[in-house]
């Protein structure tokens, strides 16, 4: 097994609280015969969401960070932003990792560009994407609060809000608050994703 894709262990996240496990759901593993990304700038909660839903898929969480080259961590530590050039590596390597399985992982990566989320699509077809979306008030706290636990530097939010191309529109993507409790952002998701097999992939927005 790869070191970088593994059982679920959630950890904790600011702004989310700890990462308990949503309610163990064996029909979930069955009814989701596809790959899933959770994305969204630094700080929406992204890999505690993607652990919580392997762990109760019984699946398999890939932390897309893990994939950074030394390079590119260095950058984001001193507070410099990585350009498409340094993410083209990073991405191809997640998309080698998601192709090794058909169905049933799911990747943490911010997938902040629709260039970023066609490389990943290629590598998976049929890739599902949950959008957690959050304010640059919110992700801002978020970041500060975990600074000197992580690499990312916060003063690099600004320009990952800069960057972003959101997925509004997008086929096969959830849209979700990231300020909602994890336990709701769980329901949510695993509501959405229990039909994917027997609905069309469509965009849906469940923001307020």
């Amino acid at each position: 097994m790869n070191p970088h894709m593994t059982p679920v262990h959630p950890s904790a996240d600011p702004g989310t609280g700890p990462a308990t496990p949503c309610a163990s759901q064996p029909a979930l593993a069955a009814a989701l015969d596809c790959n899933l990304v959770v994305m969204g700038v630094s700080g929406c909660g992204k890999s505690s969401l993607a652990a919580a839903l392997s762990q109760s898929m019984g699946g398999f969480l890939i932390e897309g960070d893990d994939f950074h080259s030394a390079g590119n961590k260095a950058k984001m530590h001193a507070g410099v932003a990585l350009t498409d050039e340094d993410r083209a590596g990073w991405l191809a390597a997640l998309g080698l990792q998601l192709g090794q399985r058909a169905r049933g992982t799911v990747l943490s990566c911010s997938a902040l560009k629709r260039a970023y989320r066609a490389t990943l699509r290629a590598a998976s077809p049929g890739l599902r994407f949950i959008f957690l979306y959050i304010d640059l008030e919110h992700a801002l706290a978020r970041v500060q609060a975990r600074a000197g636990e992580h690499f990312f530097h916060p003063a690099l939010v600004h320009s990952q809000f800069e960057a972003l191309e959101a997925p509004t529109g997008e086929a096969g993507v959830l849209r979700l608050d990231a300020t909602q409790p994890l336990s709701t952002l769980c329901e949510a998701a695993r509501g959405w994703l229990a039909h994917q097999t027997t609905e069309p992939g469509h965009f849906k927005d469940e923001t307020p």
